[in-house]
């Protein structure tokens, strides 16, 4: 799965380690019960609380390539999109996403995988010099 320029391919993390680091918001005003209560449906009412909210804390879940994966990436898309999430910890437009999968990692594998993205998300990025992510 890669989107963006060649140079800027994003890492993988598992689905767990999304729920964790960046903390999905519930939408109780959602018009529809999608993904959980965490999702947003790609029109009408749903769409418009999408459109408000900051890009850098929007994301898309889409329809991968095969047709029978899923990821969550970064950023309002319209292409194979299932839904939007929105979270509290804004992603900066990293070049991440993450795998859906039907398992849970154990807590070790979380650990190391959130071990892993911070390490990533405190990597200047190279066009402007900036950090990304949150720290910590």
């Amino acid at each position: 799965m890669a989107y963006g320029d060649r140079m800027n391919l994003p890492r993988s993390f598992h689905e767990d380690v999304f729920y964790e680091y960046f903390k999905p918001v519930l939408h109780p005003e959602a018009e529809y019960e999608v993904w959980g209560g965490h999702g947003l449906e790609t029109f009408g009412k749903d769409l418009e609380m999408v459109r408000r909210h900051n890009p850098a804390f929007v994301w898309t879940v889409i329809d991968g390539e095969s047709g029978s994966d899923q990821w969550i990436i970064p950023g309002p898309h319209s292409v194979n999109r299932i839904c939007y999430l929105t979270t509290e910890i804004p992603h900066n437009w990293a070049a991440i996403e993450f795998k859906v999968r039907m398992n849970s990692l154990t807590e070790l594998g979380l650990k190391r995988q959130i071990s892993r993205l911070k390490k990533l998300l405190m990597i200047p990025r190279a066009h402007d010099g900036l950090t990304v992510g949150r720290g910590g």
